[in-house]
């Protein structure tokens, strides 16, 4: 126990008077000169928005409730649905959360018809939805 603790004190005194030599050194060689930068000569930053950034947001309704969203930013076209607990799920349990990621159509594949023309994909794409059946 007493070597134990002298070698302690031993270690410690020794690593205070390392610290204090490192610190007391002076430097050998002088400060690098800052030279002054002139502020007045640099215009602003300017942000601003990119052409083509429209944003459209379509929705799909059933019995007054929205059962999808298409959102359209520039090249991005991405879908959200809300999130329909399954069961008995309660609004604050892990399956029952109302939020849901927004989903991306990466491919789609439709072998029974003929390939459309790009032109008539767009218009297809661009049609507004048709009006509900009355009653």
């Amino acid at each position: 126990m007493m070597r134990t603790l002298y070698i302690r004190h031993f270690l410690a005194l020794s690593l205070l008077a390392l610290s204090a030599a490192a610190g007391a050194q002076t430097p050998s060689s002088a400060p690098p000169k800052l030279e002054k930068i002139d502020e007045s000569g640099d215009a602003p930053i300017t942000v601003t928005a990119k052409p083509g950034g429209e944003k459209s947001i379509s929705e799909k309704r059933e019995q007054g409730k929205v059962t999808e969203a298409k959102v359209k930013t520039g090249k991005s076209t991405y879908y959200v649905k809300p999130n329909s607990p399954a069961g008995s799920a309660q609004p604050g349990d892990l399956a029952g959360s109302a939020n849901r990621g927004p989903q991306w159509k990466v491919m789609e594949f439709d072998l029974g018809k003929k390939k459309k023309s790009p032109k008539e994909q767009e218009a297809a794409e661009n049609a507004p939805p048709p009006a509900p059946p009355a009653k």
